[in-house]
């Protein structure tokens, strides 16, 4: 299937009241929070981030899915990350990347989160909702037409001067950069931080 994604991304400082917020407003629970492990691939000189697209193989919740994300043409308006997304379900993540290998796409960049999702129909359109707790931070992302996430930020209380289309891969950096952390992948494991099932 492939699609225009449209979202935002922000910070949560308390997950709790948060939930609370997105139930009081009329989000659906789509998704429980369920561990979730995203492997990218490229060659080893990098073109695929050179081309600002990426290829990566997601276990969530038993399912393996294949997605490759690309800029989408004419993107004008740079206050909501925009990309033309291509996914597909896997049978199985093994065996597609060993097809990859074959391809000359190795694995580069892993990255962990716990993620819990909702939905949400309105008047003014449909979109999702989600919420990532990550090793560096609990983040969440609102993804539809920029009307229905600006209507959405403002039911959730959520000043848009704290929303960043920055992708996990670069807040991974800024806080290695910040912390001086020598991991070299977003997981638990390698960020020190204990992950709670």
């Amino acid at each position: 299937m492939q699609a225009a994604e449209i979202e935002l991304k922000f910070p949560v400082a308390d997950v709790r009241a948060f939930r609370a917020a997105a139930e009081t407003i009329g989000f659906s629970l789509v998704t429980e929070r369920t561990f979730e492990s995203n492997t990218l691939y490229d060659t080893e000189d990098r073109q695929l981030r050179g081309r600002r697209q990426i290829l990566r193989l997601r276990e969530y919740g038993g399912h393996c899915t294949l997605t490759h994300k690309r800029q989408a043409e004419g993107e004008s308006d740079t206050r909501y990350k925009t990309r033309i997304e291509t996914e597909s379900s896997v049978d199985d993540c093994g065996a597609m990347a060993e097809v990859f290998a074959h391809m000359g796409y190795v694995p580069v960049f892993r990255y962990e989160k716990f993620r819990t999702e909702w939905a949400l129909t309105t008047e003014g359109g449909e979109g999702k909702l989600v919420l990532d707790e990550t090793p560096i931070g609990v983040w969440a992302e609102l993804e539809g037409e920029p009307a229905w996430i600006d209507a959405m930020l403002e039911r959730l209380g959520v000043n848009p001067e704290q929303c960043l289309t920055d992708s996990y891969g670069k807040l991974f950096l800024r806080w290695k950069e910040e912390s001086g952390s020598p991991a070299e992948h977003l997981t638990f494991e390698e960020a020190g931080v204990v992950a709670v099932l």
